[in-house]
């Protein structure tokens, strides 16, 4: 029943369906009456409402329990069968095989639904976690090689990744799998205080970003040019914002492609983020538009926005003048300096200064 119910975990999870029906259960082999007659499995996992028409729909309790049959399933198809539940039509002579094939499933994934699923795949590969499951996994020896080939994929994949999110994740499937090699490393060199001191790569700096995240602590300041990187590696530290309530990106080599990015940190209930100097980056107007937007909304808790030298002009000041007036806005200084606004734009900004919404305090 186990089994069942992980297949059929797998197969909802791959088409996206967190709930469904009757048939979908009888499709694996389920009658929902028997199993819950015989089994508390069914009633303890399973949710039962009415839809349209009367028809009984289900959900798993808790989205967690079905990932986790979901990686059940997979490796039990493996360990017992050697398939590769992503390609059943080939033999899968190694785990390492079905562990590459989650791993791109979960990085092409638009909204993330396999990362769960994959931690949990990876984290039962593990011989000493089948041994907590004995009696439902297959039991398989020579699975040391392929966990190996398996770290080197995603240390591979981390290098070339690009999206926040995804690299976190792969960092949580390596952490799944006892490779902490690279964390320790970024971990060692902030307690000695040496980092600042070393070129560090790409990935290095998504670690960085990592183990600031994993700490849940606010940082008070985060300045990147600390840190000696390259642009990939500046773009990579970005998430850090996140977890700090002062940030200096001046001289970073920021684009107005990086804007939309931070408006959305901006936006983020749980942002602590009150100040953010941004000077000497060629936002233009169109990335300046995009943090204004952020600026006027309810969650936004930024005080000082610093946005010297950023290649703005008039195009952008109606933008300012409107989070002047909005009495979302928590903005008291903002720094214009060496920006082509001429008479127009500030004329535009004098409009936002003179509304009694203005809780501006310092203008540059």
């Amino acid at each position: 029943m186990n089994l069942k119910l992980g297949k059929h975990a797998f197969q909802q999870l791959q088409k996206g369906n967190l709930i469904f029906y009757e048939g979908d259960l009888t499709e694996c082999g389920i009658d929902v009456t028997e199993a819950s007659e015989y089994s508390a499995l069914c009633t303890e996992m399973f949710k039962e409402e009415s839809g349209l028409y009367q028809d009984k729909v289900f959900s798993f309790v808790h989205l967690s329990i079905q990932e986790f049959l979901a990686a059940v399933y997979a490796l039990e198809s493996w360990l017992g069968k050697s398939e590769n539940v992503f390609h059943e039509s080939f033999k899968c002579d190694k785990l390492s095989h079905l562990h590459m094939s989650a791993v791109d499933k979960a990085l092409q994934s638009k909204n993330g639904h396999l990362d769960l699923f994959l931690r949990f795949l990876l984290g039962l590969s593990l011989e000493s976690n089948q041994n907590l499951l004995k009696g439902l996994l297959t039991k398989r020896g020579g699975q040391t090689q392929s966990i190996e080939e398996t770290f080197k994929y995603l240390s591979d994949k981390i290098k070339m990744e690009s999206s926040p999110e995804r690299i976190n994740n792969l960092f949580h499937c390596l952490n799944e799998l006892g490779d902490n090699s690279v964390v320790e490393e970024i971990q060692t060199s902030l307690r000695s205080g040496t980092l600042s001191e070393t070129k560090l790569q790409p990935h290095q700096c998504s670690a960085l970003v990592f183990v600031l995240q994993m700490s849940e602590e606010v940082l008070e300041e985060f300045d990147m040019n600390t840190y000696n990187t390259s642009e990939e590696g500046r773009l990579r530290l970005l998430p850090v914002v996140k977890t700090c309530k002062r940030v200096s990106l001046g001289q970073c080599g920021l684009t107005e492609g990086c804007c939309s990015y931070l408006a959305s940190v901006l936006k983020t209930p749980n942002s602590q983020l009150k100040q953010l100097e941004l000077r000497d980056n060629n936002l233009q107007d169109s990335g300046v538009t995009l943090l204004c937007a952020a600026l006027k909304d309810p969650n936004c808790k930024l005080q000082e926005l610093g946005l010297s030298r950023c290649g703005m002009t008039e195009g952008c000041c109606s933008d300012l003048a409107s989070v002047l007036c909005s009495t979302k806005s928590q903005l008291k200084q903002l720094e214009l300096r060496d920006n082509d606004l001429q008479d127009s734009g500030v004329t535009l900004l004098c409009d936002g200064l003179a509304d009694p919404n203005c809780k501006l305090q310092k203008l540059g």
